[in-house]
């Protein structure tokens, strides 16, 4: 009886052909944590071979491209049944068919196009198979706007955003019948609950008071998985947005009106794998466009050193760039050239239908390292000054400076702008909780900055006191405010680009789960049914309020003020648990002094003289009040913001 039921529970899950159906009965179980519903199984490692299945639709991608693109060069990929032998004609004014190729999967073919600069827009005709087979396919004029694409710089406020989790703006899209899973279920971390790309478009005016210039929201790409799929980071179509966050059209529009207020938006992009349930997974085009040369499933070591370490065995290399991040993220290879292509024109599709400004590149390190210089090359020839930022979730500074462009550490050329600083990260923490040592706290922030002439320009950097990946900021200092007060202050006034994880300004906590699962809870008053609004005065609470005011203080005194943006910086080595350091330009010059100690201290300044020389007093930025230059009380585990004078 026992196994019956077994049985029955698993029919319910994946249905009698093995697709992952919603189950009627037995979803939920008591735990917040709960990773899937109850009787569904983790997805298990198969090979996938190119044998060609039944095409449930026919696809061309890109789905449309522009005139006037730097590189005239572009490869299609069409996918239709039993396509491979089929002969390509198109007849265009200005397109010319370089070549074809044809894949081990007989659904597939690759179609190598020039596109001229004469070309003029319109639609053209695809004929195969001497017109057995037809695509009409557009060729759009390119938009012309100096809102379009714009830099991300240090100068930026920048904020991460879960869309899931954010604000729910169309109850509507929630969940739909037709995909792997409608589960939605808010007291369930792991399960999706309903935030969309309409809900961000409805807290642009809310995000634009607060001083956010920049808006990093996660991916937004179909994810059609039987679990986990609220994140994102498991796409299955490359270029259509999930529908439960809205439509493409939406998503264009979010970057519009976010450029009307002066906010930037940034795209966050996978290239290391995709879902086990993408289409080209599904009826895979080559045998090698995923990395399976494992017979059973093998992790990736996960071992960042294998790229700069001098000693490196050849099988850690490969262990790192072909073993899989997860069993239902098939590990891409991006050795495959129509692979590599298939990535590129993806991110340079979005680039121009959107609008947007840059992309985030996730767990840039586990892709082979060719591709990801290629892939940032191409990028900044057809968009000059483009800018990125990279996932480098690494252990050492010299293994985070190897990737970014005119690094003093690698030889030839790199292309990424800036990496995500976990390594500024490690010291942000370890001197807001108030160690101390030789080479800890403080001590360590001052070392870890000490180092950043390894990089062409660290101001470039992505500086953060916690993220999606990791326990919330509040909950690794246990809840102290006072702590969490002078870890902001330090983040939105050291050099960087500075980003703040949604519901920071309110002190949203969690921590728990593989990769701080815990921490992404629904911002309250996004939904409906919220019985409080947090994005309101009215809604926010004792410190919450406190927090939010602090943090919009200083967002809108860094956005007006060049010195914390892109100044220079000079510190000084840490005294009794206290930090000095100072950002200035020729028009400003500002001085910080964070005690990172439990005892209030009178801080004498004749050590700084050098920085003070010309400089009568200074305004407490945040106390609004002026100060003299001789010594400077400092609260316990505090920060003071000096605009000198």
């Amino acid at each position: 009886m026992k196994l019956f039921r077994s049985l029955a529970v698993l029919l319910l899950c994946f249905g009698l052909t093995g697709q992952p159906l919603l189950m009627a009965q037995n979803i939920y179980d008591n735990d917040p944590m709960q990773r899937l519903p109850i009787g569904m199984q983790l997805s298990e490692y198969r090979q996938h071979l190119p044998t060609g299945g039944k095409v449930d639709k026919a696809r061309i991608c890109p789905p449309n491209w522009w005139i006037g693109m730097k590189n005239t060069n572009l490869q299609l990929m069409i996918y239709d049944q039993n396509i491979h032998k089929c002969s390509v004609k198109i007849k265009y004014p200005g397109v010319k068919v370089l070549k074809v190729h044809a894949a081990e999967n007989p659904n597939y073919l690759f179609i190598d196009l020039q596109i001229n600069p004469s070309a003029k827009p319109g639609q053209m005709l695809i004929s195969l198979c001497d017109g057995q087979k037809s695509y009409p396919y557009e060729l759009r004029a390119r938009e012309r706007s100096p809102l379009l694409h714009q830099t991300l710089s240090p100068a930026d406020n920048m904020y991460l955003i879960m869309p899931d989790r954010f604000v729910n703006g169309d109850p509507s899209n929630d969940s739909f019948k037709d995909m792997s899973s409608d589960l939605v279920n808010r007291d369930k971390i792991y399960f999706r609950h309903g935030g969309d790309i309409q809900g961000i478009i409805d807290r642009l005016d809310y995000l634009q008071d607060l001083g956010i210039t920049a808006i990093w929201v996660m991916p937004v790409l179909e994810s059609d998985q039987p679990y986990e799929s609220y994140h994102g980071y498991a796409p299955t179509d490359h270029y259509v947005v999930d529908k439960r966050y809205g439509s493409n059209e939406l998503y264009k529009q979010l970057v519009a009106k976010a450029h009307a207020k002066g906010i930037k938006v940034v795209m966050d992009i996978i290239h290391n794998h995709v879902g086990d349930r993408h289409w080209t997974i599904r009826d895979i085009p080559f045998k090698d466009w995923i990395n399976q040369e494992w017979p059973t499933y093998t992790k990736s070591n996960y071992r960042d050193a294998v790229w700069i370490d001098p000693y490196v065995s050849e099988a850690d290399r490969r262990r790192l760039a072909t073993g899989w991040f997860d069993s239902h993220m098939p590990d891409l290879n991006q050795r495959n050239p129509f692979l590599a292509n298939f990535l590129l024109y993806s991110n340079l599709w979005w680039m121009e239908y959107s609008g947007q400004d840059a992309f985030r590149i996730d767990t840039y390190f586990y892709p082979e390292q060719d591709f990801m210089i290629n892939w940032g090359k191409r990028m900044q020839e057809e968009y000059p000054g483009f800018t990125s930022f990279a996932e480098t979730w690494v252990q050492s500074t010299l293994s985070q400076a190897q990737f970014t462009a005119g690094n003093r550490l690698t030889e030839g050329q790199r292309f990424l702008p800036s990496v995500t600083d976990f390594q500024l990260n490690y010291a942000l923490l370890e001197a807001a909780a108030g160690r101390q040592g030789w080479t800890e706290g403080a001590n360590r922030l001052y070392l870890t900055l000490s180092n950043d002439f390894l990089y062409q320009d660290a101001r470039r950097n992505v500086t953060f006191l916690d993220n999606h990946d990791v326990s919330r900021f509040l909950t690794v200092l246990n809840n102290d405010w006072q702590k969490y007060h002078a870890g902001l202050t330090a983040l939105l006034t050291i050099r960087g680009l500075p980003c703040l994880y949604y519901g920071t300004e309110i002190g949203i906590t969690g921590a728990g789960g593989s990769f701080g699962e815990a921490g992404r809870k629904d911002f309250l008053g996004g939904w409906k049914e919220d019985k409080v609004n947090k994005f309101t005065a009215a809604g926010r609470q004792g410190m919450e309020e406190t927090t939010y005011q602090l943090l919009r203080k200083l967002l809108q005194y860094r956005k007006n003020t060049p010195a914390l943006q892109t100044g220079k910086t000079r510190h000084f080595i840490p005294e009794d648990g206290v930090y000095v350091y100072f950002r200035y330009d020729d028009a400003k010059r500002v001085m910080m002094l964070w005690n990172t100690t439990d005892k209030a201290q009178e801080h004498k300044l004749e050590r700084y003289a050098e920085m003070l020389k010309g400089y009568r007093g200074g305004r407490d930025v945040l106390k609004e009040e002026t100060v003299n230059l001789n010594a400077i009380r400092i609260e316990p585990f505090s920060v003071r913001v000096i605009e000198l004078q």
